[in-house]
């Protein structure tokens, strides 16, 4: 059973092929994404989302992309009341305001294959946190971690996540922004976990004298398939040695959210 299949006779067949099938689901909130040519129709889609997953208490709709310095986008409230929920990814609690910060549950595997690297007495710096989701594993499993964000209110979810996890002493956390950065307490770090914002592949720049040699760099942006082999020999071209590539999902048509592990140095 999909949102098509129990649409179907709801919304007019021609309509029906704009419906995304997917949605995302971050604690008892679900996403979802609606066409202009679906507008009057979503709050049908909306009691479809309910019917497929019974633990959902809101639906939101995204009525603008990502966008700004807190990469946080807009949402038309569906059905409930609240966009607060806390979400549970492998073992750990994340509470945050979805109105207020940005976060997937799309990367869910992706940073639990991060977490699994990282060794105890690590120095990991973690620029773009949002609310820890990168932070609290690594700190978890023993790491010395230093955390930025930029956006006031997704550090106070950070902030609060840290104690709720119960590592609050394994981070410290930097409220600024992260292409500031120069020679931060623990530098040269063992690890940097990048989630870069969409178009600020400049912050490559920032991050290569943060990263001892031989140390890894876990870097995530967003391409398509035929620009892998170039960005690759860019990589090659500043110090890396490519460990392993990947894609982690699709954001548009052919665009997708790649994670290249780097090692600097050959």
């Amino acid at each position: 059973m999909n949102l098509r299949t129990i649409l179907a006779g709801v919304i007019p067949e021609e309509k029906l092929r704009y419906l995304r099938d997917s949605f995302d689901v971050v604690g008892d909130i679900a996403v979802v994404s609606i066409p202009p040519d679906l507008a009057e129709y979503r709050q049908e889609i909306a009691l479809a989302v309910l019917s497929l997953r019974r633990n959902i208490r809101t639906v939101l709709a995204k009525s603008s992309p990502v966008e700004g310095d807190d990469r946080v986008p807009e949402y038309e409230i569906l059905i409930g009341n609240s966009t607060f929920t806390e979400h549970r990814e492998y073992g750990y609690r994340y509470r945050l305001d979805l109105a207020e910060v940005f976060f997937t549950g799309r990367l869910s595997t992706e940073r639990q294959r991060i977490a699994g690297q990282v060794e105890p007495g690590e120095r990991v710096l973690v620029p773009f946190c949002g609310v820890g989701p990168f932070v609290i594993p690594a700190a978890d499993r023993g790491a010395s971690v230093t955390a930025v964000e930029n956006n006031p209110a997704a550090v106070h979810w950070l902030r609060e996540n840290l104690s709720l996890n119960r590592v609050e002493d394994h981070v410290r956390v930097l409220e600024t922004d992260a292409f500031t950065l120069s020679d931060p307490a623990g530098a040269p770090f063992d690890r940097v976990i990048c989630p870069t914002p969409y178009g600020r592949d400049d912050i490559l720049d920032i991050l290569a004298p943060l990263v001892r040699e031989g140390g890894m760099l876990h870097f995530y942006t967003f391409t398509s398939d035929r620009q892998i082999p170039g960005l690759i020999s860019d990589f090659e071209k500043k110090g890396y040695s490519v460990m392993f590539t990947h894609r982690c999902g699709w954001v548009a048509p052919g665009i997708g959210r790649y994670v290249f592990d780097l090692r600097k140095g050959v």
